[in-house]
This record gives structure tokens, sequence and C-alpha cells, in this order.
């Protein structure tokens, strides 16, 4: 993996989904290294899905910790005017839901290459940056 890898939300859920097994694995090998990067969106909605939605919902220390520990160091995107002003023109241009286009702005404005996520269409390029759905099989597609 590059320098140029930008992970969506769903991909730190599946870390701590043992109920998708395949998908967890896959997840944590995708955290195990170090060349990727992360908004400070996504670290917002993973927190909330972490301490509403998991089966056993995070402790806020436990949380905060993880925060810190593994994903405040691949943060990299803060908010800006321009990554808002971004959003709403992918939101236009390509049709998708407004927080998964700003999940694309962010990996743009970050020089991402690749996308991975689950929300939106296996390898289609925006620009400079291709989508990648890591949970499909070979030879799988959406």
């Amino acid at each position: 993996m590059s320098a140029e890898v930008f992970l969506d939300t769903n991909i730190l859920v599946y870390c701590f989904d043992s109920d998708s097994p395949a998908k967890q694995t896959k997840a944590k090998q995708l955290l195990a290294g170090s060349d990727w990067f992360v908004s400070w969106q996504v670290i917002q909605e993973f927190s909330s899905v972490a301490l509403h939605r998991f089966k056993v919902p995070l402790k806020p220390d436990d949380l905060s910790d993880y925060i810190a520990l593994k994903l405040w160091p691949h943060c990299r995107i803060l908010p800006s005017e321009v990554i808002l002003k971004k959003a709403i023109a992918v939101h236009a241009r390509y049709g998708f839901r407004y927080y998964d286009s700003l999940v694309v702005a962010s990996a743009m404005a970050g020089c991402a290459t690749v996308l991975f996520s689950e929300d939106l269409q296996h390898g289609q390029p925006i620009g400079s940056l291709t989508i990648r759905n890591p949970f499909l099989q070979p030879g799988q597609t959406d």
C-alpha cells in the first residue's frame, strides 16, 4: 500500500465486526500498514458508530485511546472551506450522497490515488483517485 491510500469509515468499523470475519481480517490487514490516512470526518463517523452501534459499544476511554494511538496519527485532512466546496462539486457531478462526497473530496485533498470503501462503485475513477472495494473477491464486481 502506498502513502496515497485513504480509508473510508466502513474499513475502520469492520475491524471490530466479528460477525463478518473475512471483512474483519481484510480491514485489519489494511490498518496494519502504516501508509494510509483518514480525515477528521472519518474519525467522527467511526466514533459515533463505535459508541452507539457496535454490538458491544466501545467504552469512551477505550475509544479515546484508539483515536489517540491508531487514528489521529493517520489523520491528515481537517475541515476546510475548500474541501466543503469540493464535496458539493463531487455531489453535483457524481450524484453521491453528501457525506460520501465529503469522503471523496477529503481523499482528493490528501492526494490519494486509492479510496478504499465498501459504499461506492468499485473501480470508479474520479480524477486521479480510484475507488476500490477491498472486500470483493478477485474477479467480483459490485
